[in-house]
């Protein structure tokens, strides 16, 4: 991996990691794509770049969660199903379904499918504005949780899963997606953590300089790609995410495999 490359794919991470395409996938692909050879460096790097799309997160909504003690419960409720069951998961899917395009662009189109629908039959609901982000509940968040589960398959999409799932239960669109922004914060620290105790990685000259450029060019645009994403759901649905998930996946089957 040289520093283009780095460059590229922690623009990719930061940019997708909060929009319902799964950021997971698209570097994988774009692994592919620049003939990064699949060692366990570059499976750790893509999960580890995701720590500074998270810290994007904690910057714009420290404030939010700070002494917010039952908002921070029920993250933590969301949190532990995922936990549970992406340890019990974890061989297979870093194993096993991190090396197949072919399940990233099947989930992608699948993934895309379902939003098209869900967003077809969406429009004709009025959603209750009045709800805020602590108001969700217990039983809510906890399903929220086993839904974002789904996401430990590359090309599902973490955020897709929980906003969909969130906006299924009744929650508001910015609600779930500030909610799924929130969770992503857990998920994702214990996630790249797991990955780098069990990986024991023994890291090369370059490496750590490599896995700490991938982190800040994911932070910049995190960053950006929140508060884009924030003004985008005012004024649209996520049909358009549908779509490109159609396309990415039939171009992916067509190019790749």
């Amino acid at each position: 991996m040289n520093f283009l490359d780095t460059l590229i794919l922690g623009m990719v991470e930061g940019f997708t990691e909060f929009l319902p395409v799964s950021s997971t996938g698209h570097l994988l692909v774009a692994g592919e794509i620049l003939n990064i050879p699949e060692t366990e460096f570059f499976k750790t790097f893509v999960v580890a770049i995701q720590l500074g799309a998270i810290l994007a997160v904690v910057l714009i909504y420290w404030k939010k969660v700070l002494g917010n003690l039952n908002l921070s419960k029920k993250i933590l409720t969301a949190f532990i199903p995922t936990a549970i069951i992406g340890f019990l998961l974890y061989s297979i899917i870093k194993d096993f379904l991190f090396e197949s395009l072919a399940t990233i662009a099947y989930a992608l189109i699948v993934g895309g499918i379902i939003i098209i629908i869900f967003e077809f039959f969406q429009k004709k609901k009025i959603e209750d504005d009045t709800q805020k982000l602590e108001d969700i509940s217990y039983k809510k968040s906890f399903l929220i949780g086993l839904i974002q589960a789904l996401a430990i398959v590359p090309g599902v999409s973490r955020s897709g899963a929980t906003i969909i799932g969130g906006m299924g239960l009744g929650i508001s669109r910015k609600n779930i997606v500030e909610f799924s922004f929130l969770l992503a914060v857990p998920t994702i620290v214990a996630a790249t953590g797991f990955d780098l105790v069990q990986s024991k990685l023994s890291f090369y000259p370059g490496d750590l300089e490599r896995l700490l450029l991938g982190f800040v060019f994911s932070f910049i645009f995190a960053y950006l790609a929140i508060k884009f994403f924030i003004r985008f759901i005012q004024n649209h649905s996520f049909m358009i995410f549908g779509v490109y998930r159609i396309l990415a996946g039939v171009l992916i089957i067509l190019l790749l495999i």
